[in-house]
């Protein structure tokens, strides 16, 4: 905006970055170094200026870039799309320039991007480490500063996931806020799709930018009352934020650093002059309503490839098992959802905001899928959703918030979770936390990957 720097300048900068440091991380599938470039030089002879003039952006490789494949990170798509989908025609509309697709796990099923056809992706702040999943080369690269932002998914906490494991701010907005055409709906009811970034208000300013509805889309949003970029910015009132380290799976245990970060966060709230109180948050039983439409929804996802016979052995297993769910199962488990979101969101009628962990424990050792097949893959997964994808189920919006480091070096998390239709609150919410605790001023110098 200041023109310190040209377009053409800024994407050379980090296609050289991206050259040097994605070897170790593995976060790119394909880095459009050409088109980048020329994007670049064309956004600088341009007069008008979108709100993301000129701002390098990665895409998830679920959604359609036009001239090239979207994998859903296998190897049983060849036909390269013939348009952009909607959210990257937005960003291009406004202003942002597309330099690359991003590694996920085959069709998004698992909280760890590891692939037979893309390997593992690396944790930049550790590189042992998983960065999460789905959207794990999508927060890889942000965190590791090879992109400004990046574009991911959720349909059961794969934006708030990576962005827990590798230190960044992911919103999963309001089911329906952001248009995913040319397909109708992400997953049925679960799925929607927008960036991980490294601050509340990139994220707020990019939502801006895609958010909004087309006639065929699924599902639609309410109008919120002011801009996103607007909300982040604004000092809220005082809020009544609820509390609850209870997890909506049973077995599984939160561990001391996410308990501290959650007590810490609980404390800075308070000391922002909001009502924080803790709460027993009980929830019914998720798995009539997610399992169908997750099954579902890899199953509809792997009907559009030209090579079945390429696709991962787990992912033919879960293909096999998706038989047990026939459409008429995820049209009731849609249903159910909305009857157990009426029961969940009652915790709003009495607070603006809840307060949880993310993820339970820290980011795992890669090699998470390693000789494993769906079903066991499902059963290491659930401990990773066990947070996140009751809001999945329910729609509402949440996001993943730094929460500071351990002592060696690995992201914490939260997560804050609006009323429906509300993130102009989280955003506020979130907005005055990054204020008044710089997440920049809690983090090591420089990832280990990046030194």
């Amino acid at each position: 905006r200041t023109r310190q720097l040209s377009a053409l300048e800024l994407t050379q900068t980090l296609l050289h970055r991206i050259e040097r440091l994605d070897p170790a991380l593995n976060a790119f599938r394909i880095v459009l170094h050409d088109q980048a470039l020329a994007e670049a030089a064309a956004r600088d002879a341009d007069r008008e200026q979108g709100p993301l003039h000129g701002v390098p952006i990665a895409i998830k490789d679920e959604l359609d870039v036009a001239g090239q494949l979207t994998t859903f990170g296998g190897a049983a798509r060849t036909q390269a799309a013939g348009s952009d989908s909607e959210p990257v025609r937005r960003l291009r509309a406004a202003g942002a320039i597309i330099i690359g697709k991003t590694r996920m796990p085959e069709f998004g099923q698992w909280p760890f991007t590891e692939s037979a056809a893309g390997g593992y992706t690396r944790n930049p702040w550790d590189p042992t480490r998983t960065p999460g999943g789905s959207s794990g080369g999508t927060a890889a690269a942000v965190a590791a500063g090879l992109t400004a932002a990046a574009m991911g998914g959720d349909g059961g906490g794969s934006i708030r996931i990576p962005a827990a494991c590798c230190g960044l701010f992911g919103l999963k907005p309001q089911r329906g806020r952001v248009s995913i055409a040319p397909a109708p709906d992400l997953w049925h009811a679960l799925g929607t799709v927008g960036p991980l970034t490294r601050s509340v208000r990139d994220s707020a300013l990019i939502y801006d930018a895609i958010r909004g509805n087309l006639a065929t889309d699924r599902y639609t949003a309410r109008e919120p009352a002011t801009t996103f970029e607007q909300a982040a910015a604004t000092r809220p009132r005082t809020l009544r934020i609820a509390v609850s380290s209870r997890p909506s799976a049973r077995g599984v245990r939160l561990e001391p650093e996410q308990a501290a970060a959650l007590e810490r966060t609980a404390e800075a709230l308070t000391e922002l002059g909001h009502d924080v109180r803790t709460v027993e948050l009980r929830y019914p039983p998720l798995e009539p309503a997610f399992v169908p439409q997750f099954y579902g929804g890899v199953r509809d996802e792997a009907a559009t490839v030209e090579r079945p016979d390429l696709l991962e052995r787990r992912t033919k297993q879960t293909l096999a098992i998706a038989r047990a769910f026939p459409p008429v199962t995820q049209k009731w488990a849609v249903k159910h959802g909305e009857r157990l979101a009426a029961r969940i969101n009652t915790v709003f009628e009495d607070h603006d905001l809840l307060l949880t962990p993310t993820i339970p424990s820290l980011p795992r050792s890669v090699g998470a899928l390693d000789g494993i097949g769906s079903l066991h893959a499902s059963l290491r997964a659930v401990p990773y959703v066990a947070y996140t994808a009751v809001w999945n189920v329910c729609g509402n919006p949440a996001a993943s918030i730094p929460a500071g480091f351990t002592p060696g070096g690995l992201p914490l998390a939260v997560q804050l979770v609006a009323a429906p239709h509300d993130e102009p609150t989280l955003l506020a919410a979130a907005g005055q936390l990054e204020k008044a605790r710089p997440w920049a001023d809690r983090r090591p110098p420089t990832p280990p990957a990046c030194a």
